[in-house]
């Protein structure tokens, strides 16, 4: 009997001693605060190896943008270099008389994507020829969106016109929106046979142009400043857009060619590969870009 007693007693202290055991076992096992640390040990290698590479990225960044803000700077001076060195002659060509200049077209002629509100190329031709002495005047009719057909419309307007008969330089920016009206009526169907036609309506639009020009003033000296490829800064592995830009400048050229005193002016070149001289739509002029076009003027009146 004692000896059952004894038994009882051995495997009820067995039995709650394994009971301690597991709620012991398994309360250590789930203490949050236990699992935290080992978590903390474990991810903090990791978070000082991502933090070091997040200040190595931070640094790469901010040495390729001194690079790239170094690079601009750079090429910001080379066109103001460029544009200054076309202003040593340019006093003495006008101070002989006192020269009316008439700027007529489109977006180009009113100075669009030019942020520092100096005018665009005219604006700048306006500041540097009457630098020191007022020695031109500047009458400008740029209007954004303007085509081929509605500058020709315009000049029926008689502001316009009769600042035209008294211009002795009448300067014309236009061509860039019929090629865009050509796109947008095509934009489901584009192919280079839709410009082409279209090409041969400018081009009897740009004899019509001359041939009013003519008739209000016979004696100015006519400059059509050139198109650049615009559709370059968002269509660069496009080959056929720059192939188009160059045949409507031909076309420029050979009407322009048919006249006295119509000169064509190039400035496709002043842009070719340059997003630096491109304002924040990509495709206006930005200051720089405008102090090309104003430089490449210059040169060619002062000739």
């Amino acid at each position: 009997m004692k000896n059952k007693k004894i038994w009882l007693i051995i495997g009820s202290i067995c039995f709650l001693a394994v009971i301690i055991f597991v709620i012991f076992a398994v309360t250590h096992e789930s203490d949050p605060n236990t699992k935290l640390t080992h978590l903390k040990n474990e991810l903090q290698p990791k978070q000082k190896l991502e933090s070091k590479q997040e200040k190595k990225t931070q640094k790469d960044n901010q040495l390729q943008k001194q690079k790239e803000a170094e690079k601009q700077g750079q090429a910001d001076q080379q066109v103001r270099e460029a544009f200054e060195s076309a202003l040593q002659k340019t006093a003495d060509f006008f101070s002989q008389k006192k020269t009316n200049f008439v700027a007529i077209g489109d977006s180009l002629t009113q100075g669009v994507g030019d942020v520092t509100n100096q005018g665009g190329y005219v604006g700048l031709l306006d500041d540097t020829i009457n630098q020191d002495k007022k020695l031109a005047t500047f009458e400008n009719y740029g209007k954004r969106g303007n085509r081929t057909d509605q500058l020709i419309k315009r000049l029926d307007e008689d502001e316009i016109a009769e600042s035209v008969k008294k211009a002795d330089v009448i300067l014309i920016t236009i061509g860039a929106n019929d090629i865009m009206e050509v796109l947008k009526e095509n934009i489901t169907n584009i192919t280079m046979s839709v410009f082409a036609e279209e090409r041969v309506h400018y081009e009897d639009r740009l004899h019509v142009l001359f041939d009013k020009l003519r008739i209000l003033n016979k004696n100015a000296k006519i400059y059509l400043v050139g198109f650049y490829n615009p559709f370059e800064q968002y269509f660069q592995d496009i080959d056929e857009l720059d192939e188009i830009v160059d045949r409507w400048n031909a076309t420029s050229r050979k009407v322009v060619a048919t006249y006295d005193d119509i000169t064509f002016i190039p400035t496709k070149d002043l842009f070719h590969n340059k997003s630096n001289l491109f304002a924040s739509d990509n495709f206006h002029p930005n200051i720089y870009g405008y102090e090309l076009i104003a430089k490449r003027v210059l040169t060619y009146i002062t000739q």
